[in-house]
C-alpha cells in the first residue's frame, strides 16, 4: 500500500475543489482525476485579472441577516467604444474649462482685493465690497 500523496490531501482540503464538488451533481463529484482538479483550479481559481488598486470588501449584520459589500476600483484596461471615447473627451474638456474658469475667477478676485488694498480706485463711487468684507473678517 502506498502512502497518500501530499497533493491528494491538499486537493481534498482546497476551498476551490470543495466548492466545485458541492456545486456538481452527485454522480460527477468523484469522476475527476487529481490532474483534472488541479487543471480546473489553476484555470478557474486564480484570478490574477481581478487585482484592483482599490479593493474593499466586508460584511455587516443588520438584525438577523448578514450582508456583504464590495468596493473595487482601478485603471480601466478595456478598450472604449467610440461613444465612450467621445464622452470621455467631452468630460475632460468640461473639467479643463471648469478649472480654467474658476482659476480665472479666483485670479480676478485676488487682483481686485490687491487693487483695493493698494487704494487704487478704477471706478469712482463704485465698489464690490470685497475689500470691506475681507478687512472685517480678519
Amino acid at each position: 500500500m502506498t502512502p497518500p500523496d501530499s497533493t491528494q490531501s491538499t486537493l481534498e482540503h482546497d476551498p476551490f475543489v470543495i466548492g466545485l464538488k458541492q456545486r456538481l451533481p452527485e454522480e460527477l463529484r468523484d469522476s475527476f482525476s487529481d490532474e483534472q482538479l488541479r487543471g480546473l483550479r489553476s484555470a478557474l481559481a486564480t484570478r490574477s485579472w481581478a487585482r484592483h488598486k482599490l479593493d474593499l470588501r466586508g460584511t455587516f449584520s443588520l438584525w438577523r441577516t448578514q450582508y456583504y459589500f464590495v468596493v473595487i476600483g482601478g485603471r480601466n484596461k478595456r478598450n472604449l467604444s467610440r461613444a465612450q471615447e467621445k464622452l470621455s473627451m467631452a468630460a475632460k474638456a468640461g473639467a479643463i474649462t471648469l478649472f480654467l474658469f474658476f482659476s480665472a475667477l479666483l485670479g480676478f478676485v485676488a487682483l481686485y482685493v490687491l487693487k483695493s488694498a493698494l487704494g487704487i480706485d478704477l471706478l469712482p463711487n463704485h465698489s464690490l465690497g470685497l475689500w470691506d468684507w475681507f478687512k472685517g473678517n480678519r
